[in-house]
């Protein structure tokens, strides 16, 4: 019997193998940020433990840093504990930190691949779900909650329970790639198989509509699996995932013979076996705009608001949370999405902040201003992506159509600093959470793509980006 990709990387890096139980499994990186880790380092202090290998423990700040002027005091003193706090845990436990005035700062997904830090065939984990980003790459990638933080700092190992691989193929080849971009592939998956629909599994994308797609948008999709319930994603590592990671700023020196050895080696054999599977055409697949309070509640941007019936297909539960969602989301079923009128506008995130995302909601936003009812902002995801964007002119582009220009950090994806909706605001936003307050208390996040976001930003309500010329 064959493996699939999962499998031949998972035991790969088993140290302690149990049937009936978690297994302990090596760990390559190991990334850190400013909100999961004090707690962590504080245990191995109280228990007089090193950090095993710091050398392979990459740390940077995100969640909290300030997106506006860097040169001010940050306000909020949970968040300026938090910062100073994981700059004395790395010079005390010799972590190398990107902090906040590094050129290398920015979102802990972002920076990984972009740095080189991210490999195939390797295991990563961070102190946030997210971490499934790093799939894109052939990487088994995990989020982990503070005690795993703990644990793997002190023996770079973790004991995990074995996920079951689940296959996602995405058929056919898209017409209007400018307009259906990744986002709205991963939220279509979403939307069929629901937001448990991957729990236990790790899920392989595979298929032209995967393979078609760039790395950035292949972390979009693998970013997004942990909406989908799934504890990991993965595509296997091709010619694209070798020419992206190639003369990075960590790219290890025998690049070159670790790549021929991925090409051997990382890939799904033929007679694999998954425990389950499902096949989405791209043909199938619109823009997309989610309604209600989780991912799960998208449809069509050329779709009207379900009622809770049409939604929850008989289900009494998911019945109750539509009729919620739409209590809290201020929606009646029936309204077209297209007539829903927003405030906000937020392009950032660990999902859709990276060079690719900005470029194309660029080509929407060239040229225009945005709406007078409307507040927007750029946040690129590291301050590499800013760098790049700006040598290339998208600052100035975004910032004649009077968008907000920041500095690299998750920003409003999380309202954990400065950038939050206020209550009742409705934002577009190319984040991957929409549940209630996630943005603000009272917050009304609709989760789109970079251009739908731009679109709407420039049309003051949500627009099918088909119908705009992007070329």
């Amino acid at each position: 019997m064959g493996k699939t990709l999962f499998e031949k990387i998972w035991e790969s890096h088993i140290v302690v193998e149990k049937q009936n139980g978690p297994s302990l499994i090596y760990i390559d990186r190991h990334l850190i940020h400013e909100v999961t880790s004090p707690q962590a380092f504080d245990g191995l202090r109280m228990n007089k433990r090193k950090v095993r290998r710091p050398d392979l423990t990459i740390a940077t700040m995100d969640h909290n840093v300030p997106t506006n002027n860097r040169s001010l005091p940050i306000l909020d003193q949970t968040s300026a504990v938090q910062i100073q706090t994981l700059e004395k845990n790395c010079k005390d436990f010799g972590i190398k930190l990107f902090d906040i005035n590094s050129p290398n700062q920015g979102i802990v997904h972002v920076i990984g691949p972009q740095l080189g830090i991210t490999l195939p065939g390797t295991t990563i984990v961070c102190g946030d779900s997210h971490t499934s980003t790093h799939g894109a790459f052939g990487t088994l990638a995990f989020g982990i909650g503070t005690s795993e933080v703990e644990h793997v700092l002190t023996s770079q190992t973790l004991w995990l329970e074995k996920p079951k691989p689940f296959e996602i193929r995405v058929d056919g080849k898209r017409k209007n790639p400018h307009a259906v971009t990744a986002k709205d592939i991963v939220l279509s998956i979403i939307k069929n198989i629901g937001t448990s629909g991957g729990a236990g599994t790790v899920i392989e994308y595979c298929g032209q509509g995967i393979t078609d797609l760039s790395m950035e948008q292949r972390m979009t999709i693998c970013n997004m699996s942990i909406e989908a319930g799934a504890r990991a994603g993965l595509i296997t590592p091709d010619e694209k995932t070798f020419d992206y990671l190639r003369n990075r700023e960590y790219t290890p020196k025998n690049y070159e013979s670790l790549v021929d050895n991925w090409k051997e080696q990382l890939k799904t054999d033929n007679d694999a076996k998954f425990e389950k599977q499902f096949t989405l055409n791209i043909d199938d697949i619109a823009p997309q705009v989610s309604w209600g309070t989780n991912p799960g509640m998208t449809c069509d941007v050329t779709e009207s608001i379900p009622s809770p019936e049409e939604f929850s297909k008989g289900d009494a539960n998911q019945k109750k949370g539509a009729e919620k969602a739409l209590d809290y989301m201020d929606l009646k079923p029936g309204i077209p999405i297209t007539d829903i009128k927003i405030d906000r506008v937020f392009i950032g995130s660990c999902t859709n902040a990276r060079l690719e995302d900005l470029i194309e909601a660029s080509k929407v936003v060239k040229g225009q201003k945005i709406s007078t009812n409307v507040r927007a902002m750029v946040v690129p995801g590291s301050q590499m992506v800013k760098k790049q964007a700006e040598d290339i002119g998208l600052d100035k582009i975004f910032i004649n159509a009077n968008f907000e220009w920041r500095e690299a950090g998750c920003s409003m994806c999380l309202g954990m600093n400065p950038d939050i909706l206020s209550p009742g605001e409705r934002c577009a936003s190319t984040s991957n959470r929409n549940f209630e307050g996630r943005q603000g208390t009272g917050g009304r996040t609709h989760l789109v793509s970079p251009v739908m976001a731009a679109a709407a930003a420039i049309e003051g309500h949500f627009v099918d980006v088909r119908e705009m010329d992007l070329s």
